[in-house]
């Protein structure tokens, strides 16, 4: 048998998965779906009389949440699709090294991660970030994560508190 040392604990996720299943039929607007291997949110869901074959069709249309690309998919109302786990998380920021990658401090927790880069979608998103960052001003970054992929998808600016 293995020992302990040959086993690697350093994880928190407990091997859960990144997407769970749920039936097209209810998955509706404003919501997510993977699509072609991209979680996406859900733009305009329409569906289907039953045919001559049984099933009723939700067909989809959404839009990538890391880069923003249009996809499309039928499905019947009844099959099951895959859902992203998708999570938001805020995030000050520190620093942002040549490489673009940006330091982010976690304030509930005190942690901080270097782990992110400057998002490249959508365009100049991630030189406005510099721009700002580099004209002095407090920013708060909103990471999503979905798909074990994670980028920066908002900023404000940070109010200073008055003493």
């Amino acid at each position: 048998m293995g020992d302990i040392e040959d086993y690697d604990f350093s994880t928190g996720d407990a091997g859960s998965s990144h997407v769970f299943n749920m039936e097209a039929g209810q998955i509706r607007k404003g919501g997510f779906i993977v699509i072609k291997g991209h979680p996406c949110k859900v733009n305009d869901v329409s569906t289907s009389k039953t045919g001559k074959h049984g099933h009723a069709k939700c067909n989809f249309v959404a839009i990538d949440i890391f880069t923003n690309k249009k996809y499309e998919d039928i499905i019947p109302s009844t099959h099951n699709a895959h859902v992203p786990v998708v999570t938001r998380k805020e995030y000050s920021l520190l620093s942002i090294d040549g490489e673009g990658f940006c330091s982010l401090l976690d304030e509930e927790t005190s942690e901080t991660r270097e782990d992110i880069k400057l998002p490249d979608v959508p365009d100049n998103f991630g030189r406005e970030i510099r721009e700002d960052y580099e004209a002095g001003k407090n920013l708060v970054v909103t990471v999503l994560s979905a798909m074990g992929h994670e980028q920066i998808v908002a900023k404000k600016e940070e109010n200073q508190p008055s003493s």
